[in-house]
């Protein structure tokens, strides 16, 4: 019996040391966590506090009241009011920051854009997405910019305007007084593009290392086409000059939103003949027999048959929009509108609920580039070049893909 009472005490007096080791354990598993936690909101309110002073200069004097702040401490001084003020105002800089960056993930589009080599020795393709690149006036949301280049003879034409279109254009919406002239705008984007390339290709400079500098000092046969999307609230503006082509998706029905510059389209090719040139057959139609394009940027020495002017469409966004394809002919060679919206819708309603919006990023992808917001028009995009691929294209290809879908 003294056995068996000994033995329960034992086993009461550990199932005691048990829970109270249990109770400790558990809380110091909550002070780390908790200590976890306030570091990561440490950290957030850090970046946002950083990311609040440059967008917004004026908070720049928070960080005086914080140096402030620290001069006394070392002094070993303080009434309190330096750090008052500081923690004030900080704390106004973070719901300012915090309300500015749900505001931007909020508006952000969802887009994937997929760009790769494919079999051309060269890549001449280049890609411009700059969501929120430009705000007119009291309006409250943001313009987007899609750009698609491809270029031919070299790929420094198309980089350039990669690099400049976007900035051009932002210029030209800036100077409009109020209600924007969208088809005056864009077509003086593209002459000033032009002209920049012109002027570029006449300063020869031997310090550049570009491929077709080492044939030529001038680069006069080198240029590239344009596509360009500007997403609005309420409009799609696309301006197209060459080849590649923009195509919206809505409520299942491809709609070409551009129509391709080749020499042989019979408006063109009365253009073309109108200014003293000629179209040859060459494997194909060819202005004068060399390019298989009527209307590009650059290509000095083909002017004035070709011409940098471009075509722009305005569409009325609805609610049956779905999405937005921007692509160069190295896709729409070998794939029609129908199936690569086919394509591109199937990929969107694959995923319910959308996935989220993610920090944009990009990631090599069989010798090229992708980047994305969404992994859906992600796929999207790298599904429509995979299928290119697969039917033979012998072009570089880049896609991009833009979801509009409202109210998600």
């Amino acid at each position: 019996m003294a056995g068996i009472c000994c033995g329960v005490v034992g086993e009461a007096e550990t199932a005691a040391s048990v829970e109270v080791k249990s109770t400790s354990a558990r809380r110091r598993r909550l002070e780390i966590r908790q200590l976890k936690l306030i570091s990561e909101v440490q950290i957030s309110e850090n970046e946002k506090k950083k990311r609040k002073l440059d967008l917004f200069p004026s908070t720049r004097e928070y960080e005086d009241a914080r140096d402030q702040w620290s001069v006394i401490s070392e002094n070993g001084k303080s009434d309190g009011a330096p750090m008052g003020l500081y923690l004030e105002k900080s704390m106004k800089a973070a719901q300012v920051s915090a309300d500015v960056e749900e505001e931007i993930v909020k508006d952000n589009p969802k887009f994937g854009m997929t760009s790769v080599r494919g079999r051309r020795r060269d890549m001449e393709d280049a890609v411009a997405i700059h969501p929120s690149f430009c705000r007119k006036g009291e309006i409250s949301s943001d313009f987007h910019f899609y750009g698609v280049y491809d270029g031919h003879g070299c790929s420094h034409v198309a980089m350039k305007c990669k690099d400049r279109l976007h900035e051009l254009v932002k210029e030209e919406i800036e100077s409009e007084e109020n209600n924007i002239a969208w088809k005056s705008a864009m077509e003086r984007s593209f002459s000033r593009m032009d002209r920049e390339v012109f002027e570029w290709s006449n300063s020869y400079s031997s310090t550049s290392n570009c491929r077709c500098e080492l044939q030529t000092p001038k680069c006069d046969a080198v240029g590239s086409t344009a596509v360009v999307a500007v997403v609005t609230p309420d409009r799609i503006i696309v301006s197209n000059c060459g080849d590649s082509r923009a195509v919206l998706c809505r409520n299942g029905v491809a709609i070409p939103l551009s129509s391709d510059h080749k020499p042989d389209r019979p408006d063109e090719l009365l253009r073309i003949q109108a200014a003293g040139g000629r179209v040859i057959y060459w494997d194909g139609p060819r202005v004068l027999g060399v390019l298989a394009l009527s209307r590009a940027i650059g290509d000095n020495y083909l002017k004035p048959y070709v011409s940098s002017e471009p075509e722009v469409t305005v569409t009325e966004r609805t609610e049956e929009d779905e999405c937005l394809i921007l692509a160069s002919d190295g896709l729409w060679d070998v794939v029609s509108n129908d199936t690569a919206c086919g394509v591109a819708r199937m990929c969107l309603r694959a995923q319910k609920p959308p996935s989220p919006l993610q920090s944009p990023g990009s990631k090599s992808f069989a010798a090229g580039a992708v980047e994305s917001s969404d992994k859906a028009c992600l796929d999207a995009s790298i599904l429509l070049t995979k299928l290119a691929l697969a039917r033979h294209s012998t072009d570089n290809v880049s896609v991009v893909v833009v979801d509009l879908r409202k109210n998600l």
